[in-house]
């Protein structure tokens, strides 16, 4: 099984998505719901500004999945929402990424093979990691939620910039004791 998020930018795209919607200081303009999809290579072309309350819905639904302390609570989550999404696997090959699996077909609508492809991203990164690799900032004051696609496997912070001023922060308070 290849592992989600190397290959699918779709465990990103619903990080990025539920920030935009949920976080504070977040941005889910028609624009920036585009600049999602374009980023994380999804078919952003076919994005009509109709469609955003449909990905802002989807932001809100996936929280708590990011939320979630434990595994059960995370699973039960998306056990609910993959019998609510109807979904219809098929193989598909094309650029940029080769043969892969999609998980709704070409003729629905963009909202819902995002919805699709994002839940089933999801499920396979728990399935072969556990909740280790998701969860909300650990940076103070922060909400917005990580997805942790690399080899390694150690993010806990939303960016580079939490990241530098959690340790930053606490560099200087171990200077001052």
């Amino acid at each position: 099984m290849r592992i989600t998020g190397y290959k699918s930018h779709g465990v990103s795209a619903a990080a990025a998505l539920v920030n935009a919607v949920t976080s504070a200081g977040g941005d889910a303009s028609a624009d920036a719901l585009r600049r999602i999809l374009r980023e994380n290579e999804f078919f952003w072309q076919e994005f009509e500004d109709a469609d955003a309350e449909d990905f802002r819905a989807w932001g809100r639904i996936l929280r708590p999945f990011f939320e979630a302390e434990r595994l059960e609570d995370a699973m039960a989550l998306l056990n609910r929402l993959m019998l609510e999404v109807p979904m219809h696997p098929h193989l598909s090959d094309h650029e940029p990424h080769g043969l892969h699996m999609h998980y709704a077909p070409p003729s629905s609508r963009l909202p819902h093979r995002f919805r699709a492809t994002t839940l089933m991203n999801l499920a396979e990164l728990i399935v072969e990691h556990g909740l280790g690799r998701t969860g909300v900032c650990a940076a103070g004051g922060c909400d917005r939620v990580y997805a942790d696609t690399s080899r390694a496997g150690r993010r806990r912070f939303c960016s580079e910039a939490c990241a530098n001023r959690t340790n930053v922060a606490a560099f200087r308070a171990r200077r001052r004791t």
